[in-house]
């Protein structure tokens, strides 16, 4: 009887386990991200460096690009906390290594957590930012999961990185 309830209840929740995750791939930079259900895309940026996507009915934006280095990879993890710093976000967890960082900050009742990772042999590095309400911490934690875990270069080897027009300009830089 207990086998029956329980495979009734897999059917019935069926349609809520149906969403999947999309994975979005930047050829550019040569990086990849999983993007979850429920957020849309707003589309490539004209420089080809990254994405928006939004979760519009939670509030909820997740930010992908990449760049340039333009000294070292430390130096562009100070340069990203030092800009959160100054768009009144406070930094609460902080994580450098010399292949990835990471950081989380909080403004109000929004949280934001972003990460960095170094590719092409220190050419560049890509990065994710997702923002959200503060009530929706408890949910978001197996989504920055799954971003996290699915943030990977993709097939980037020395010198792949391609340059075009605006490589100093980051419209999706925050």
């Amino acid at each position: 009887m207990r086998l029956l309830i329980a495979l009734l209840f897999v059917a019935l929740a069926s349609p809520a386990l149906a969403q999947y995750w999309t994975h979005y791939d930047n050829a550019r930079f040569g990086y990849g991200i999983d993007i979850p259900p429920g957020f849309e895309g707003d589309g490539e940026s004209d420089n080809g460096d990254g994405q928006s996507f939004h979760n519009l009915s939670r509030a909820q934006g997740l930010v992908v690009w990449g760049g340039l280095l333009t000294a070292d990879f430390e130096t562009e993890v100070q340069a990203a906390l030092a800009a959160a710093g100054a768009n009144a976000w406070t930094v609460t967890e902080q994580t450098t290594t010399p292949q990835w960082a990471h950081f989380s900050a909080i403004k109000g009742q929004r949280l934001l957590h972003q990460r960095m990772m170094l590719l092409c042999e220190a050419a560049g590095y890509a990065a994710f930012r997702i923002e959200y309400p503060v009530t929706d911490t408890a949910e978001m934690q197996g989504v920055i999961q799954g971003l996290t875990r699915s943030f990977a270069a993709s097939g980037c080897q020395a010198g792949d990185v391609k340059t075009s027009g605006a490589e100093s300009s980051n419209p999706h830089r925050p």
